[in-house]
């Protein structure tokens, strides 16, 4: 395998055919900003597009040594084209930024200065953002206010597909769903220092946006499944044994309130609805510990076995492989 370069810039596209020509040169005229004559390569995941923009990247390609193409079979969404470019990628430092042309590669110079400064992972703050109000910055300031909260990472703007990572940072992280925006999160969690730059975000001038509100509630489900993950992937007995615990405790008061009302007042202790919920609360205990077993034993088996991709790939275009690669979906 070649030596490993500077950057790798990773750019997802779904049906992007007017942005990449222009994101593509704007990317190769920033790696020579400010003096500094970065080594790098542009990997495209074509995410399934269906409006031409396989034909584009094919030309791209054609012209320039840098550039490696992936093309999926169909969409598979933004998180696995991401997941499917860390893997190839052989940069010191990993740049995603969105194929829309409102990331401005101008701020690459930045992110690796201040990853210079000692941090591993830098974010971008899309703090001018040129989007609708009530569509995408009202809920991206939800979420994101959620996310701070919930993780307690200060980073300002999760969302923002433009970050630097350092590669011993990426290597070790395997996305699913769309969690690519709690990275920083997940690699905090594990000991990476992240920081935070501002960004240029520029309004879109073609192409159709793939984001809206029905975006907002698959993120609070990926903040759950990754908080969970971060707390208990390796002790999810836990979780269910806490539970478990208080619903045999809530099982044994009601057991005592019950006896006392029969020797106190003589109620009746098969007419009491207390048996009942008793009952209920105690069957409800050895679930939830039997649960929590069997995800033990899920979590062993999921640690121990062979990982598998999220995405299937059609073929690849790269000046590192003469051939072409064919992934059937697994």
């Amino acid at each position: 395998m070649s030596e490993n370069i500077d950057i790798s810039v990773i750019v997802p596209v779904f049906n992007e055919r007017d942005n990449i020509q222009p994101l593509h040169e704007q990317i190769a005229s920033a790696m020579k900003t400010g003096g500094v004559d970065y080594s790098y390569e542009i990997i495209f995941v074509n995410d399934g597009s269906w409006d031409g923009t396989a034909e584009v990247l094919g030309g791209i390609f054609s012209n320039d040594s840098n550039v490696t193409v992936v093309n999926f079979r169909r969409n598979f969404g933004q998180t696995a084209a991401m997941q499917a470019g860390f893997e190839r990628a052989r940069g010191e430092v990993i740049i995603p930024m969105d194929g829309d042309l409102q990331n401005d590669p101008a701020d690459i110079p930045a992110l690796m200065a201040k990853l210079d400064e000692g941090y591993d992972i830098v974010s971008g703050w899309r703090k001018s953002r040129k989007d609708r109000a009530f569509t995408r910055r009202l809920p991206s300031m939800l979420a994101n206010f959620i996310i701070r909260r919930i993780t307690n990472v200060g980073i300002h703007d999760f969302g923002c597909t433009m970050k630097a990572y350092r590669r011993e940072v990426i290597s070790q992280t395997k996305l699913y769903g769309e969690t690519h925006r709690f990275i920083p999160a997940v690699a905090q969690w594990l000991g990476a220092k992240v920081g935070e730059i501002e960004v240029n975000h520029r309004p879109r001038k073609a192409g159709k946006t793939k984001y809206n509100l029905s975006r907002t509630y698959k993120v609070v489900l990926d903040l759950i499944t990754v908080s969970f993950m971060n707390s208990y992937s390796t002790k999810p007995l836990y979780v269910f044994g806490r539970f478990s615990i208080y619903s045999g405790l809530a099982a044994g008061f009601s057991f005592v309130v019950m006896i006392y009302q029969k020797i106190a007042n003589g109620y009746s202790i098969n007419r009491n609805p207390l048996l009942i919920l008793g009952t209920i609360l105690t069957i409800a205990a050895l679930q939830l510990i039997m649960m929590g077993l069997l995800a033990e034993l899920m979590v062993r088996t999921y640690h121990e076995s062979q990982n598998r991709p999220t995405y299937a790939v059609r073929s690849v275009l790269s000046h590192r492989e003469n051939q072409s690669e064919s992934k059937l979906e697994q």
